[in-house]
């Protein structure tokens, strides 16, 4: 018989929630911190805003309930977030009510999420390979440390699975055009520090967070003996 959790489903909900919601506001701004050294701007996409929240989570789903339901969550996001630009993909493709379209346009709708689907390409491909990275590293590394020193697990999967997603994302929506070349260097570097830093200033938070799950759900899985092939449903 399996467990039966009592917060499992609102800890998913949640992480898909943050996925889809980061890559609407990736299309839609781009934020200035106004902040350059030597020339080299630091600026980064609306989506970081929240992004490095679904990462927490992540954290928080392999270290209780372990890589193989962790790895069933990430699925469900990659399939919300091609659901969501499929059909702001469709709603395009349909003709705009004649009020609408003098009021408003096309040309807005275009503006804002015009650019959700080159950007959703390259968040999907980056995000499959960095949430994975991100799982892989932490349920390792528990089995390393013995379940001891939660905060190296993780800050270190954040560091791998971060990096991993910030450079697969900006080239890849840099190549379809989502993004001009001459800002990708500085949006990668300042969306990588930022991500990374969030993780480490929230660390306390999601210990604490993880401590209390861990009691309310009786539950703290090893994955000694899991099978970590990404393409498995299995849980």
């Amino acid at each position: 018989m399996k467990a039966q959790y009592r917060y499992y489903d609102f800890i998913v909900g949640l992480f898909v929630c943050v996925l889809m919601l980061s890559n609407l506001l990736s299309s839609a701004r781009l934020i200035d911190t106004g902040f350059s050294i030597g020339g080299f701007q630091f600026a980064f996409d609306a989506g970081t805003l929240v992004f490095p929240i679904s990462y927490i989570f992540g954290d928080i789903l392999t270290e209780i309930y372990g890589y193989k339901r962790s790895r069933r969550v990430i699925w469900s996001g990659f399939v919300a977030t091609a659901l969501m630009a499929w059909f702001v993909w469709l709603a395009r493709q349909f003709p705009a009510e004649a009020g609408w379209a003098a009021s408003v346009g096309d040309g807005a709708y275009d503006a804002i999420l015009g650019g959700v689907g080159a950007l959703v390409i390259a968040s999907l491909i980056a995000y499959l390979a960095g949430e994975f990275s991100n799982s892989y590293v932490l349920a390792r590394m528990k089995i390393m440390t013995q379940g001891r020193w939660l905060w190296t697990r993780t800050i270190g999967s954040t560091l791998v699975g971060q990096a991993v997603d910030t450079l697969l994302f900006f080239l890849v929506a840099g190549a379809l055009g989502a993004f001009p070349w001459s800002i990708i260097p500085s949006l990668m570097v300042t969306n990588y520090v930022l991500k990374v830093g969030f993780e480490v200033i929230f660390t306390p938070v999601t210990i604490q967070v993880v401590n209390a799950l861990k009691r309310a759900e009786g539950e703290d899985v090893y994955d000694a003996h899991t099978n970590f092939n990404p393409f498995r449903l299995d849980a």
